[in-house]
């Protein structure tokens, strides 16, 4: 059970989250058949609702099935949705926003013709903040050795599907250690991303990331460091492939995602980083925190 109230909205139908609300046969219960994309707000302001609604359609596009409703409708339900959330908790605070489209249900079988239809639930919860410590003494990872990311060429992670086992399982590896996060190598030895978020590094001023070829998301938040905020941090931006050997190279480190914007890292296992006033890390969390502030004057019709 949750530990908060989650309001959900199942093909229209406002629910509590922890209620039943789609069929056994549904294809992503049965098979992980499924898409999805989370938002958060801004001062109450959905965040970057048009570059995630782009990749949703990408993910989609890349499984073969219809989005059931278009972005204007989408955005009703979320309206919907986050509407009866502050009606019950009362709560005013920023949101976190998950929206996942499955291809539906019907007969047993892997058969994607046997799908009926495509379904959605929207889930909408308070949005998960970077502790005040955390932010201050950084976050640990620790590198899987167990297994490697599953490889571009059989299921891609550039696809944001309900298939997590493999981010599940690594992850699961670090935290058995003790650490916050995961550092997830492909099958090359390349360093690709963390579980949940891409991953950044800092070596001699210049910011650096692993390229999409290595077989990671391609990030909204990873996206706006490229091409918005270490220029505004007066910082050079790069991808560039990394390796565990790297680690030593590197001055700081940090983690990107829609929730965790910009989140410095302490260690890699027993390699550890600069944190504090003064990192580029730290220029660049500003970065984004004064865009963050613009794009909520520039979209206030996304309120919510």
């Amino acid at each position: 059970m949750p530990t908060h109230f989650i309001q959900a909205n199942t093909n229209g139908r406002l629910h509590a989250a922890d209620e039943p609300s789609i069929s056994p046969l549904n294809r992503g219960f049965l098979y992980g058949d499924a898409i999805y994309e989370v938002w958060r707000t801004h001062a109450g302001v959905i965040f970057t609702w048009e570059e995630h609604w782009a990749r949703l359609e990408r993910s989609a596009h890349s499984l073969y099935f219809e989005l059931p409703l278009t972005p204007a409708a989408m955005l009703s339900e979320i309206r919907r949705t986050t509407a009866a959330y502050r009606e019950r908790t009362k709560n005013t605070g920023e949101l976190y926003i998950r929206l996942q489209v499955t291809r539906g249900g019907g007969a047993i079988g892997l058969d994607p013709a046997l799908a009926d239809r495509s379904d959605f639930v929207l889930l909408v919860q308070p949005c998960p903040e970077t502790s005040p410590e955390k932010l201050r003494d950084g976050l640990v990872l620790s590198l899987a050795t167990r297994l490697r990311r599953n490889p571009i060429e059989s299921l891609s992670p550039a696809w944001k599907t309900g298939n997590y086992l493999n981010n599940i399982l690594c992850l699961r590896e670090a935290r058995s250690r003790g650490a916050d996060e995961v550092v997830i190598l492909n099958h090359a030895g390349e360093v690709t991303e963390a579980a949940v978020c891409n991953i950044g590094f800092v070596r001699a001023g210049t910011v650096i990331t692993p390229p999409l070829a290595a077989g990671i998301l391609g990030g909204i938040t990873r996206n706006l460091l490229l091409t918005k905020l270490a220029a505004a941090a007066g910082v050079a931006a790069r991808e560039e492939v990394v390796r565990p050997g790297d680690f030593a190279q590197m001055d700081e480190c940090f983690l990107l995602s829609t929730t965790k914007d910009v989140a410095p890292v302490a260690a890699i296992d027993t390699t550890r980083f600069k944190l504090g006033q003064g990192t580029v890390s730290a220029r660049l969390k500003a970065a984004y925190a004064d865009y963050a502030r613009a794009y909520v004057a520039a979209y206030p019709g996304q309120r919510v």
